[in-house]
């Protein structure tokens, strides 16, 4: 995960095969004084390369690109070491194709027609190692998984989530209910830095990337059903 950046502020790559939209999201970005785009791509074969020769925090991906569409290219991105973060670039917001982004690894997705003031603030907060993904966007995305394979994933899920302790379980659920960090230290009475570090070992144990894979695995084990019930 990128999360830290330099002094010369938050350096951005751009894939998108539409050349008008590159050009849009260049020069929004680049009015802010702590973003700068490092460069740009038309389709996902071209990202290995310019993230090795950029090293960019965060990466803004396209889904449906011509030759390797951007899933493929977040997939391949985030399994490689010090992986720069994603955000993954719709038209769709109820795209079922950006659940497979998230459980690669992104670190949320943006409307294309989203403000240019969110798009900044996302950037931002994604930088920062803290997922863009509402918890009304998440139930509306996992909503759309498929239920053929549904007994299997759950007991898979299940599996993963029994590594964890109670206390671990607990936050992981509340995670998965899109409660912040504050929000989880008040309804279990833990101290802010106590959830962080729960959520940190979780990441750990379970090797997941972010809070989004928390929420998802939760939602594959079926946790929150059980929360509601």
């Amino acid at each position: 995960m990128a999360g830290v950046t330099g002094e010369a502020g938050i350096g951005v790559l751009i894939v998108d095969d539409d050349p008008l939209v590159r050009a849009g999201l260049s020069m929004m970005l680049g009015g802010a004084p702590d973003i700068r785009v490092v460069g740009e791509a038309g389709d996902g074969a071209e990202v290995p390369a310019l993230v090795d020769r950029h090293s960019p925090d965060v990466v803004l991906m396209d889904i449906r690109m011509p030759r390797v569409d951007g899933l493929t290219a977040t997939e391949a991105l985030r399994a490689r070491p010090r992986a720069p973060e994603v955000i993954v670039l719709t038209t769709f917001d109820a795209d079922r194709h950006v659940l497979r982004a998230l459980r690669a690894g992104a670190a949320g997705f943006l409307l294309k027609d989203t403000p240019p003031e969110e798009i900044v603030a996302a950037v931002r907060h994604v930088a920062q190692g803290r997922p863009v993904l509402s918890p009304e966007v998440m139930r509306r995305l996992m909503a759309r998984v498929a239920d053929s394979d549904q007994d299997r994933r759950r007991e898979r899920a299940r599996a993963r989530i029994a590594l964890l302790n109670d206390r671990e379980r607990d936050v992981a659920v509340a995670v998965g209910q899109g409660r912040s960090n504050a929000e989880i230290g008040a309804v279990l009475h833990l101290a802010v830095p106590t959830v962080k570090t729960h959520v940190s070992n979780i990441l750990t144990k379970l090797d997941l990337n972010n809070r989004v894979q928390i929420a998802l695995l939760v939602h594959d084990a079926g946790l929150l059903d059980e929360e509601e019930g």
